[in-house]
């Protein structure tokens, strides 16, 4: 057992010394005479693509798999999917499980959009009348239109990944696995699938993602995976995991990498228990132009004046906000020794739709002795009732005047 496990945690997928190798022909016959002819001389090898790879996943957690080109991302996915069977190990998946492995897996060509989605929700165990009941939704959030009546086999890679997510995501299942499909599309489509998958995971499902953006790995996991040539170099801390990451695709051997325990608060006065946003809408959520809350949660081992900040970063690791209590009170606030919690309320938001991140920093008033520095202690989300592809909201009136 994992030491972040606890007796009482479910576990959503056990991966356990898993294993595939894969056999290569070093000249490949070409005809059926030349596979009669040569089929005693062909040569063989042998390809390792996973080594002995455990990990667990518990029910809630979201685990993002990070690896350069041939790493062995998505043949683990597709282990745990089940469309591989290991060579060697065992995988387990409690729950129903929807997987969006590659473009346009999972859907027959010669099929139009709305006839797949029945044909996904089907193998999911869905009934055509369940089906019936989110068909709008799917369509809706997949921006086809007409489209959707028209085969597959026609669609652009947009359009392939825009059916295939809305098809998992609204199809709700206990486990979702994603490859890559957040890499195609527009950014606006790209935030609203963020936006919609946090939404998820606050459902308490879980997710698996594979990807090769980092941040989206710090912002979205709870942990991560971090694979190098077949072998799973480092689970643990995403931050931790995308510094690991970035220096493997660098050339350093995985052997070699220093694969300490991260840890944001070594050596500071003040740590942070815990973060949360909240709003009227409940917590994690806000809407544009409305009012919500920040609190910070500290507890701090000496007496000092500090300047505070709470920081937010998009999903683009963009910083958006930067609130300083000397900026917004005029001095520098007073923190306790023990427990206390830090509020900062904001009358009303000016954040575009999307995903954000709240990290904290307590230090002197230069900023030269840091007394706690935590990154994304927590996250929030920001819904609108449609996308938008800016980076922030302001209220404003739209119209147009007729001139002589």
């Amino acid at each position: 057992m994992e030491p972040w496990l606890t007796m009482g945690d479910l576990i959503a997928i056990e991966v356990n010394s898993v294993s595939k190798e894969f056999k290569k022909h070093t000249e490949p016959a070409k005809t059926l005479k030349e596979r009669v002819i040569t089929w005693r001389k062909s040569e063989t090898s042998t390809f390792h693509a996973l080594t002995d790879v455990s990990f667990n996943v518990a029910v809630g957690e979201s685990i993002g798999i990070l690896g350069h080109n041939g790493s062995g991302k998505s043949t683990l996915l597709k282990t745990i999917a089940g469309t591989i069977r290991p060579s060697t190990g065992s995988v387990r998946v409690r729950g129903r499980l929807a997987a969006l492995l590659e473009l346009g897996a999972g859907f027959h060509p010669d099929l139009t959009g709305r006839e797949n989605v029945y044909l996904n929700g089907s193998v999911l165990g869905f009934s055509r009348e369940q089906i019936d009941e989110i068909f709008d939704e799917i369509v809706e959030f997949s921006e086809l239109g007409d489209f959707i009546h028209t085969q597959v086999k026609h669609y652009s890679s947009g359009m392939y990944a825009r059916l295939g997510f809305a098809v998992a995501i609204n199809l709700q299942p206990d486990v979702l696995l994603v490859d890559e499909v957040l890499a195609v599309g527009d950014e606006a489509f790209q935030r609203k699938c963020i936006a919609r998958i946090n939404e998820f995971q606050q459902k308490q499902r879980t997710l698996l993602l594979v990807t090769h953006s980092p941040d989206q790995v710090a912002d979205l996991c709870d942990r991560a995976v971090v694979l190098d040539h077949g072998n799973a170099i480092y689970v643990g801390d995403p931050v931790e995991a995308v510094e690991i990451y970035r220096r493997s695709i660098h050339g350093e051997n995985y052997s070699e990498l220093n694969l300490t325990t991260h840890s944001v608060a070594s050596g500071h006065n003040i740590s942070v228990k815990e973060a949360r946003v909240t709003s009227a809408d409940g917590p994690g959520t806000v809407k544009p132009g409305m009012p919500f809350r920040i609190e910070v949660d500290l507890f701090s081992t000496i007496e000092t004046d500090a300047q505070l900040r709470i920081l937010v970063h998009n999903h683009e690791n963009l910083e958006v906000l930067n609130l300083a209590s000397v900026a917004l009170t005029g001095e520098l606030s007073k923190v306790k020794s023990g427990a206390q919690t830090v509020t900062v309320d904001i009358a009303a938001s000016t954040l575009a739709a999307g995903v954000y991140a709240v990290s904290f920093l307590a230090t002197d008033r230069d900023g030269e002795v840091v007394h706690a520095q935590v990154e994304k202690a927590t996250k929030f989300n920001v819904v609108a009732e449609s996308p938008d592809t800016g980076r922030v909201w302001v209220s404003a009136d739209f119209r147009i005047n007729k001139t002589a």
